[in-house]
């Protein structure tokens, strides 16, 4: 028990009618307000976060600048695999960018709400100083949000920061079974005929979607392109990340110091794994050069479901890539209108470069998009299930370039016709798409 004499109750009420009159005038005066306010929270604004409603301009571009801070946002996308998040994906630099926040704008009342993320930049950033980074925020219990800001503060104004569109909040139904992301097209591509075979063979397999990360190419391709989008066939994403970075064509910083490497191959991938993770059953992640051919089944459909089935929850399925180099060629199908063409005639080189002991082929991918977290070129970094090698034998990657082994001669080459069992209906279907583009 606490006992006090009258002079202590004196000053007990003294200091209780000092402190009502200055509530009073706080109430009273709004400068003094904001003075008191200040001194308490030196970082305070007139109008914080929790005061403002869901404004900004909406974002324009694939490829966004925060100001200042050495952050580009490339998309939002709802992931609640694990938990109710929004997955950002970004570019950042590796050392500078500690802090982001989440300024999500909450339905229905269209208020903000604040949220830390956390920046996960890829292991696979390959010595370049910016990288990849999925910028993952905890999505608010209390509302629903359709947009997200991302700031290097909690606290701002909501009308200087852009506004980004959350995709994949709603569940839809497959509208296609494969969708081919190639990544990216840059170098002012004119690789035209290969191009077509290309696109044709996806179809004959299979494939409903390619989705094209663009950042030039040559006039000629731009008419092909424009008729494979009219087709529904194609759906290109501008990828103009030289706008932004100093960008390198090789793979490693050892071979090209600039920010980032190869166009930003990895960012494009992984944007395109989230952008198709609830419209295609399963997304194939390969260069335009590249075709992955079934060796025992007719198309893709019947060998991933043959592969699913030996492989239950299996959701990466790993190809093995073989040289097919474009400097050996055969004279069979030297078909005289595509000589006109510019690029590569596939069928018209079969035979392909024999294994080395000491290296390792690489490999690409078809995943189930719903199973990966995270993608690198040749192998995913992060996924839920398994990852399988798919032997030989069942399929390998026709890769139709410049030799890696130049100097064998032509008879240690390994002569290869799969590719001539769908001869027939790839000639038949180039021949359409040159006659109603180029020729």
């Amino acid at each position: 028990m606490i006992h006090c004499g009258k002079k202590h109750s004196c000053a007990v009420v003294a200091c209780i009618l000092i402190f009502a009159s200055i509530l009073f005038c706080y109430w009273k005066d709004p400068q003094l307000q904001n003075h008191m306010t200040r001194k308490i929270f030196p970082q305070a604004t007139t109008a914080s976060p929790a005061d403002q409603l869901c404004r900004g301009e909406p974002a324009q571009n694939v490829i966004t600048a925060l100001k200042g801070n050495r952050t580009f946002i490339i998309s939002p996308y709802f992931d609640d695999r694990e938990s109710k998040v929004t997955r950002v994906i970004g570019i950042v630099h590796h050392e500078d960018v500690k802090q982001l926040y989440c300024w999500f704008c909450c339905q229905p009342n269209g208020k903000i709400y604040v949220s830390k993320a956390k920046i996960d930049v890829h292991s696979d950033r390959f010595g370049f100083p910016y990288g990849t980074a999925d910028i993952v925020c905890l999505e608010p219990e209390s509302c629903d949000p359709t947009h997200v800001s991302i700031h290097q503060s909690p606290q701002g104004n909501i009308d200087q920061l852009p506004r980004f569109e959350i995709k994949n909040r709603k569940a839809e139904a497959f509208s296609v079974d494969f969708t081919v992301c190639i990544s990216a097209m840059f170098g002012n591509y004119n690789n035209v005929l290969q191009f077509i075979q290309s696109m044709e063979m996806y179809k004959i397999l299979g494939v409903q979607k390619v989705m094209i990360y663009k950042n030039n190419c040559s006039h000629l391709m731009e008419k092909v392109l424009k008729f494979y989008m009219e087709e529904g066939t194609v759906e290109i994403v501008p990828w103009p990340i030289d706008s932004h970075f100093k960008v390198s064509s090789k793979w490693h910083f050892s071979m090209d110091a600039k920010d980032i490497g190869y166009y930003g191959q990895i960012t494009a991938l992984n944007d395109c794994v989230y952008r198709n993770m609830q419209r295609s059953r399963f997304v194939v992640l390969n260069d335009a050069d590249e075709i992955i051919l079934p060796l025992k089944h007719p198309d893709w459909k019947t060998m991933m479901s043959s592969l699913q089935e030996q492989n239950p929850g299996t959701g990466i399925f790993l190809f093995e890539n073989h040289i097919f180099p474009e400097t050996v060629s055969t004279h069979v199908f030297n078909i005289s209108a595509w000589n006109t063409v510019p690029g590569v005639n596939i069928l018209q080189h079969v035979h392909r470069e024999p294994d080395r002991k000491e290296v390792i082929n690489p490999r690409k991918m078809i995943i189930d998009p719903r199973k990966v977290i995270q993608t690198s070129v040749h192998s995913v970094l992060r996924a839920y299930g398994n990852s399988v090698n798919v032997p030989m034998d069942v399929a390998l990657i026709y890769h139709c370039r410049m030799p890696l082994q130049g100097n064998l001669p032509r008879e240690s080459l390994i002569r290869d016709t799969s590719l001539w069992r769908y001869n027939s209906s790839l000639i038949m279907n180039v021949n359409k798409v040159l006659y109603q583009t180029i020729l």
